[in-house]
């Protein structure tokens, strides 16, 4: 589940519990709602050396949270390498941009629900 994180990542992950942006809480707030049962979504989750803003491990789904600085080239090349080695460890990524989860968070949570029910079957 944690794929071998160390316990820095671990207290790293519940400081940024404590600093969560507006669009986390607000996903965060939302994710109740999801229509599929026995699924636990956890926040801020250490995996490997990294923190998963969302992580649902029984579909082994990273759910992450972009603001505006993921577009700077370096940030947006470390983001892909980063997907790709989570990749290497049967996990998927899916970015969500802050926009799109303050301002449509029902598409948001269907996205959600779509990418949890394809990753169960």
């Amino acid at each position: 589940m944690f794929y071998g994180a160390q316990p820095i990542i671990f207290e790293l992950a519940k400081q940024l519990r404590d600093r969560q942006t507006e669009a986390e809480i607000y996903l965060w707030d939302h994710l109740k709602f999801l229509n599929i049962p026995n699924i636990r979504i956890k926040r801020q989750h250490p995996v490997l050396y990294f923190i998963a803003d969302f992580y649902c491990h029984k579909a082994k789904l990273i759910i992450e949270i972009d603001g505006g600085y993921h577009n700077i080239p370096e940030q947006y090349l470390y983001d892909i390498n980063r997907d790709e080695e989570l990749k290497s460890l049967g996990l998927k990524v899916i970015r969500l941009t802050n926009d799109e989860v303050l301002n449509d968070i029902q598409n948001s949570i269907k996205i959600i629900e779509n990418e949890i029910i394809e990753r169960l079957h």
